[in-house]
């Protein structure tokens, strides 16, 4: 009689930050484990691999080492579409993504954010709450290390994730303690068929598996929002915000101050004290607020952490002042409504820097804004057809760059005025001309710097 037990094979597509870190995971709980990777893994990565065991391949999927598995964790970043998760998926295979498969092995708390714009800055924020109030808490998600990695490696009693709409389709039995939404605004049409309403469920996973138990804190004016709650029949406690004081909202500013009516307490504090200034920033800090404050957290070291944050980088992020011109990096700007937020906070005159990898945009929102605060826009792309089209009847002066940041930099320069600010705000992804948009940024920063 034979008595070998098959051991369960877990592949693990991609070998980034969460392929990798599902891979450790997977490992150390005994699992066959194979990562496989289209493109060359990172030699940090290979090394973490190796230090573990885990065989992998890269620069290809050899179907046959694929399609034998019992369990796919797939990277957000592998399309839904793509050939072999058809395969997979056609077969029967279950595709879950890292965030899912870590939460199986830990019984911390979960408070996650997500969003079309402010997801960073607020799982940045709560973290740093958390943070200084000296709890046992692991940044995850879109940011911070792999929550897969932690759970394997570290012992948290919270985690504060930030997740994407990719992360969230493949999020099933996941739960989240704190469930947090702070807009939704059309966001990788390109991925979701050009179908708004795909979109918005990705989005609103993050309720799945929550109870009564449970809060789901949210922007009580997004009208997406509104409309889709009566139809997702939410089970947890709801917690909506708002920038002023209005029926059901919970949490908003009043007379400077502002003002979170949850449990155990009430929490008030100084508009004026707050790290970050702006509207988006208001709802951000209500939103990080209303979590610190549910978790229990003494209202000094809200005060304290909300007082000293030091905000995130590529995000509105202050470079220099060059000859009376301003430089602002907000490279983050991937879609067009975090563009209007960049806009809609300016104070001067703004020489607009946007382009690169279009995701479906429609640039209609930021119209307005654009006719009343630009005096110039630098196209940085390699094919900026699209934008020509809508903003070439504006007639503002314009330049054409298609080669590099050092250029688009000079260009804005040249066009700029003393008293105004030349701002990267892109509206678009990055993956033409750069790596990721921090290396966006950090271009757009050594060129300002050069100046």
């Amino acid at each position: 009689m034979n008595n070998v037990t098959h051991r369960k094979r877990i592949v693990v597509l991609g070998a980034g930050e969460s392929g990798a870190g599902a891979a450790v995971l997977a490992s150390v709980k005994g699992f066959d484990t194979f990562v496989s990777d289209s493109a060359a893994i990172k030699e940090k990565y290979k090394d973490l691999l190796d230090n573990y065991r885990i065989p992998w391949e890269e620069g290809e999927h050899t179907e046959a080492l694929i399609l034998c598995a019992d369990e796919v964790i797939k990277s957000p970043g592998i399309r839904n579409d793509a050939p072999l998760i058809v395969k997979l998926k056609a077969q029967g295979t279950p595709i879950i993504s890292e965030i899912e498969f870590a939460g199986r092995y830990t019984d911390a708390k979960m408070i996650c954010i997500t969003g079309s714009n402010g997801k960073t800055t607020t799982t940045s924020l709560i973290y740093h709450i958390f943070k200084s109030a000296g709890l046992n808490v692991g940044l995850a998600g879109n940011i911070g290390n792999s929550l897969a990695l932690q759970v394997a490696t570290e012992q948290h009693d919270y985690y504060v994730i930030e997740l994407s709409s990719f992360q969230l389709d493949n999020m099933y039995d996941f739960h989240a303690d704190i469930a947090v939404l702070l807009n939704i605004t059309p966001d990788h049409m390109d991925r979701y068929n050009h179908n708004m309403q795909k979109y918005v469920d990705a989005k609103f996973r993050i309720t799945q598996n929550q109870t009564a138990d449970d809060a789901f804190i949210y922007w009580n004016d997004d009208p997406v929002i509104r409309r889709e709650l009566e139809k997702h029949g939410l089970q947890a406690r709801p917690y909506p915000f708002a920038a002023v004081k209005e029926e059901g909202v919970i949490a908003y500013a009043a007379d400077n101050e502002i003002v979170i009516n949850t449990p155990p307490i009430a929490f008030n504090m100084e508009q004026e004290e707050l790290a970050l200034s702006g509207t988006h920033n208001l709802y951000n800090s209500l939103a990080a607020g209303i979590s610190a404050n549910l978790t229990g957290i003494r209202k000094e070291d809200i005060r304290r952490a909300l007082s000293d944050f030091k905000g995130v980088p590529h995000r509105l992020e202050y470079v220099a002042a060059v000859r009376g011109v301003t430089f602002i990096n907000d490279s983050k700007a991937t879609n067009v409504n975090s563009c209007w937020y960049a806009l809609h906070s300016m104070k001067t005159r703004v020489v607009l820097m946007l382009g690169g990898t279009d995701k479906g945009n429609d640039y209609t929102e930021i119209e307005q804004l654009v006719r009343e605060k630009c005096s110039a826009l630098v196209f940085l792309g390699v094919d900026n057809t699209k934008l020509h089209a809508f903003f070439d009847p504006m007639k503002l002066p314009t330049a054409e760059v298609n080669s590099g940041m050092k250029e688009a930099v000079d260009a804005a320069y040249r066009l700029a005025t003393k008293g105004e600010t030349v701002l990267l705000s892109p509206c678009c992804a990055s993956f033409d001309l750069f790596k990721n948009y921090e290396d966006r940024g950090d271009q757009f920063k050594k060129y300002v710097n050069a100046l």
